[in-house]
């Protein structure tokens, strides 16, 4: 894609966007049923996931690990990222290839120790780009990326959340 055709498609977005602000504001929806065992399955849009417990917290590693998942969400919404700012600023990428890789200590998750957190302690992102871009440009294009990407946004400023229980009653 050419930086006016990227253009073409979002000018008028944006321009509706400016017009009219509620019209920008979607929410993104995800669901998923507790599956047989320890386990949650996911309709994706693109197909079904099974997400399991980690082998190192006692799954078989044969059902997709949420943690990996949400590693997996970052390097794609950063690859997009990436490709639309570098295609708005002419900057040509041969390849890029993008890894994440996030550190854990499984003691929090099982309960071992109250003192370990749950959840990643530290998510590192890389970027491998073969370009003729400047150092400048390179700075630039990963200066927008972050600014840009919605989950290492959500990740590197948490939104606020929330949880509720809804009660189903069992049909007979």
């Amino acid at each position: 894609m050419k930086a006016e055709d990227l253009r073409a498609i979002q000018s008028p977005l944006k321009e509706r966007y400016r017009d009219h602000p509620e019209a920008a504001m979607i929410t993104l929806h995800a669901e998923g049923r507790a599956g047989e065992g320890v386990s949650c399955k996911i309709e994706s849009g693109k197909g079904l996931v099974e997400a399991g417990l980690h082998p190192a917290t006692g799954g078989t590693g044969l059902q997709a690990c949420s943690g990996d998942m949400l590693l997996e969400a970052l390097v794609a919404c950063a690859g997009v990222t990436l490709n639309a700012v570098a295609t708005s600023l002419g900057i040509v990428l041969r390849e890029a290839v993008l890894k994440a890789e996030g550190d854990l200590d499984f003691r929090g998750t099982l309960g071992v120790s109250k003192e370990v957190p749950v959840g990643f302690q530290e998510i590192r992102l890389q970027f491998e780009l073969d370009t003729d871009a400047t150092d400048e440009q390179l700075a630039t294009l990963l200066r927008l990326t972050e600014r840009y990407c919605v989950v290492y946004q959500t990740l590197a400023k948490s939104p606020s959340i929330s949880t509720a229980v809804a009660r189903r009653s069992a049909t007979t």
